[in-house]
């Protein structure tokens, strides 16, 4: 897996007939397995009870006690035929302590008693005594109170693992079949939905019980020239979520009308992919893009990975202390630019902030992985840069003594360490449309969709492209474009920003699989938007050899 959606899980047809196994997809199921409740949460209590317990007696001075059992379901086809469909199960129980001053951590598979917490707990102090020998500085740990017994649950009406697999299937044979008669020669489409049930303990007090849903229905689809043997591609314009089958249960009262067909709360699969067709065939016929320099317009589709990849990695607070450097590098944004409480990050309307609580997110919970309550915090203000993201045993270094709630673990054998929030930009706080910032626009290209991407190892240099590109000219949209990639550093073009949509055109984009770390570890995160003119941007062909 990588940071671009495990290449949309290897390429959303075949690939998938090779999923990934181990701790983090687990164990291959029946379809009526993820519908059983699992360990009951009296249960849990006596399994982390018996491993802080065991821990303390061994001379740990912190422990938390993590209890997942993760349930995933992948329905794949391409035309008229079903590639395949897995259904995955992984359950067990991760310890994590501070013993000596420095952590440890030691994780057990199927836990089903006492005995085996107790043990992994043991083992957890045993690895943090040993680890402490060569230890620079010992683990400063925020403050945190206990909440005791509570619990969250994401608010969902239709669990996805209730509704038959025929259904799903079927949704997906008539995606495809109405992407084929329109225009497509070739289209793979896919459901992935999770649930992650996550118990929480800690030697702080806290016993959290929480129910975590997402789903991700996605495409692609191929239309080729018969004549040259050319061919162009379009994929899907929805957003992986933190909600359940319900995203797929559309409300006409959310339609956002334009270009293409959009939905505040929801997905039409269907009415995506007929547009998708009929606009990879259009793509064959495209003009090719002139380089220069242009206004853009950037639609939330395309905002969120340049958001991800300019924003969310490189105010990582780990990265920017060069303690983590895996997949994204580690950051410009350094701690002497943040001190100075000046550093110019974009133009006075961009505000850039974190936030894990909100509703429909792929990151939304209400506690983090180390029990830490959840909530939202600036990023940039203003334009300056005012904080970064941190858990509990890095906030002194930014002289704050409370966690921001950031911490996460993809599995139950994985110690959970400094994940990105959801990160995302402001709306703009003037009522202002789509076509009323088109109108402005003299020479401009008005960008669709997420596309390749390159960004420099400080994320600072980077290129993007997308997936549907259209001409403005004096105000109008003057026809599509191909071959179109911007290029630009962080700095520079946060700082073109001159406009944004109002909260009426705001949706979420995001990633279900980015990748950070070593052992590597995936996580979902969300980037929301309106649609944004940046103003002077550097464009490139990319078709044509330099």
């Amino acid at each position: 897996m990588n940071r671009r959606d495990f290449l949309q899980l290897s390429g959303l047809g075949a690939g998938a007939l090779l999923l990934p196994t181990g701790a983090v997809f687990g164990r291959p199921v029946a379809p009526e397995a993820l519908l059983e409740p699992g360990v009951d949460v009296a249960v849990k209590k006596r399994l982390a009870d018996a491993a802080l317990n065991a821990a303390k007696s061994k001379g740990a001075t912190y422990t938390d006690v993590r209890i997942g059992r993760y349930l995933r379901q992948f329905v794949v086809t391409r035309e008229d035929k079903v590639q395949n469909i897995v259904n995955t199960e992984s359950y067990g129980v991760g310890v994590r302590v501070i013993a000596d001053g420095c952590w440890g951590f030691a994780a057990v598979v199927d836990a089903k008693n006492e005995d085996q917490t107790a043990k992994a707990a043991e083992e957890a102090v045993a690895i943090a005594k040993a680890n402490a020998r060569l230890m620079k500085q010992p683990v400063q740990l925020a403050p945190q109170k206990g909440f005791g017994e509570v619990s969250w649950k994401a608010p969902i009406k239709k669990n996805a693992f209730e509704v038959p697999i025929k259904e799903k299937v079927d949704l997906l044979l008539s995606v495809n079949d109405a992407a084929l008669k329109n225009g497509a020669n070739y289209v793979n489409s896919v459901l992935f939905m999770v649930n992650e049930q996550k118990y929480f303990a800690s030697s702080d007090g806290s016993y959290i019980d929480q129910d975590i849903h997402r789903i991700w229905p996605t495409f692609n689809v191929t239309a080729i020239d018969p004549k040259t043997g050319k061919f162009e591609t379009r994929g899907e314009l929805s957003a992986p979520v933190g909600m359940s089958y319900d995203y797929l249960q559309v409300n006409p009262s959310d339609k956002i009308t334009g270009i293409t067909t959009r939905y505040n709360k929801g997905y039409d699969m269907l009415e995506d992919v007929t547009a998708a067709a009929k606009q990879a065939k259009e793509k064959l016929t495209a003009k090719s893009v002139e380089a220069g320099k242009y206004d853009l317009i950037l639609d939330p589709s395309h905002l969120w990975l340049t958001i991800h990849e300019s924003v969310g990695h490189p105010l990582e607070l780990d990265r920017v202390l060069g303690y983590e450097a895996n997949f994204a590098g580690t950051s410009f944004a350094t701690l002497d630019k943040w001190k100075t409480k000046n550093f110019n990050y974009g133009s006075k309307i961009v505000n850039l902030f974190a936030d894990k609580t909100q509703e429909g997110s792929l990151g939304a919970v209400g506690w983090d992985d180390e029990g830490v309550k959840t909530k939202r915090w600036d990023l940039v203000k203003d334009g300056t840069l005012v904080n970064y993201q941190a858990i509990r045993d890095q906030v002194h270094i930014i002289g704050e003594n409370e966690s921001q709630g950031c911490c996460y673990a993809d599995s139950w054998g994985s110690v959970q360490f400094q994940r990105m929030a959801n990160v995302s930009l402001a709306p703009g706080k003037t009522p202002l449309s789509v076509e009323q910032m088109i109108k402005d626009v003299k020479k401009g290209i008005y960008i669709i969709g997420d596309g390749s991407f390159s960004i420099d190892q400080q994320r600072y240099n980077f290129q993007f492209g997308g997936q549907l590109f259209y001409e403005i000219k004096d105000g109008q949209i003057a026809g599509m474009l191909k071959d179109v990639a911007y290029q630009s550093n962080t700095q520079e073009f946060w700082n073109s920003c001159v406009q944004i949509c109002d909260e009426r055109d705001y949706r979420l984009g995001g990633s279900f699989f980015d990748g950070k770390g070593q052992p590597q570890q995936v996580s979902a995160v969300s980037h929301g938007s309106s649609t944004t003119r940046f103003n002077g941007v550097n464009v490139i062909n990319t078709a044509r050899k330099i």
